[in-house]
């Protein structure tokens, strides 16, 4: 009798019902994907954690995901086997990816060929995971959504996280004048050599006045937004005429006057990553890679956490005093 070929078995998170990072569940007899045609399968040295993954996690995001799944789109490691007709990538290739099918809180994920990017041997594996979703977000806000020009001043309100230093990076690449503000002495430091100019610290309670005699009576031309529900009232004091607030992340309501809008014809613009046209993906890929390949996209990376950890990172990414960097799962 000929016998069914054994499935190897991984180690991954699941979640079997919305809520609290108590739901995250570590098991370690998940079957390992196999990639169908267009797929790549890939071991995971490093997976990022972002904000938005805990969102989903609790069931409060507009999109909810089938239960059990794993969580993670951000992975960087080695290709261990393709599907078919793929030719851009074989075994052995060091790879990063903007998202992945089967979750990237594993040992091993599947993602679509076209989500999955080279790795340059100048980055390592954490820096890897550092990039897809903070570096495609931050472009598609300052460019994409923002328009943003070169001479242009920005503000990135939480700017020592992923997708702040992002911004801070690509900005001051493209000839902005960058601002940011971080909570703490050393995030301010970050941001400082990430691009910044000047660095605000957001629990000063006047720092925002700081801001207005930094930028002058013209204000800022576009404000990256981290926590709109904390400072949307506030950063449409800080705009300039037809200034516009991109926002990239929310956490509750806030109360606004729109008449705010109107003295200055500014706008308020959201920023989803999820609803990029595959163009715009592509765009937003080319921008990224060139920058690596240039030099001065360098991901910065904050805390790491063995998988065993992984609901302390939700915990300590939604509750830290400040995040300094991209924070990272450790295969």
């Amino acid at each position: 009798i000929a016998m069914a070929a054994t499935r190897s078995v991984m180690r991954a998170v699941r979640v079997f019902e919305f809520g609290g990072p108590e739901v995250l569940k570590l098991q370690s007899d998940v079957l390992v994907p196999v990639p169908k045609e267009n797929q790549v399968l890939i071991k995971v040295h490093a997976c990022g954690v972002n904000p938005v993954e805990t969102y989903i996690r609790s069931g409060t995001y507009a999109r909810k995901p089938a239960l059990p799944y794993t969580p993670g789109s951000d992975v960087a490691g080695v290709i261990e086997s393709v599907g078919e007709h793929v030719t851009a990538f074989k075994k052995g290739d060091r790879v990063f990816t903007l998202e992945t099918l089967s979750g990237g809180y594993a040992e091993y994920a599947v993602a679509a060929a076209s989500r999955v990017f080279p790795l340059p041997d100048k980055l390592d594996f954490r820096q890897g995971a550092a990039i897809g979703v903070p570096y495609f977000t931050a472009y598609r806000a300052l460019f994409q959504k923002g328009c943003a020009k070169a001479g242009e001043s920005v503000l990135v309100h939480g700017a020592s996280g992923g997708v702040g230093l992002a911004a801070c990076q690509i900005a001051r690449a493209c000839g902005l004048k960058v601002l940011g503000t971080a909570g703490t002495e050393e995030g301010m430091n970050v941001i400082l050599r990430n691009g910044a100019h000047q660095a605000f610290n957001h629990r000063d309670p006047n720092y925002t006045e700081r801001i207005k005699e930094c930028t002058g009576p013209e204000g800022v031309d576009i404000i990256i937004e981290m926590l709109s529900n904390v400072n949307l009232d506030a950063d449409l004091q800080l705009l300039s005429r037809a200034g516009r607030v991109m926002v990239v992340g929310c956490r509750g309501r806030i109360e606004i006057n729109p008449r705010d809008t109107m003295s200055k014809e500014s706008s308020i613009i959201g920023v989803s990553l999820f609803l990029a046209t595959e163009e715009e993906r592509r765009e937003c890929a080319t921008a990224v890679l060139d920058g690596i390949e240039a030099g001065w996209l360098k991901p910065v990376v904050g805390l790491e956490y063995p998988l065993e950890k992984v609901a302390k990172a939700h915990e300590d990414i939604i509750c830290s005093s400040g995040a300094r960097g991209k924070m990272v799962l450790l295969l």
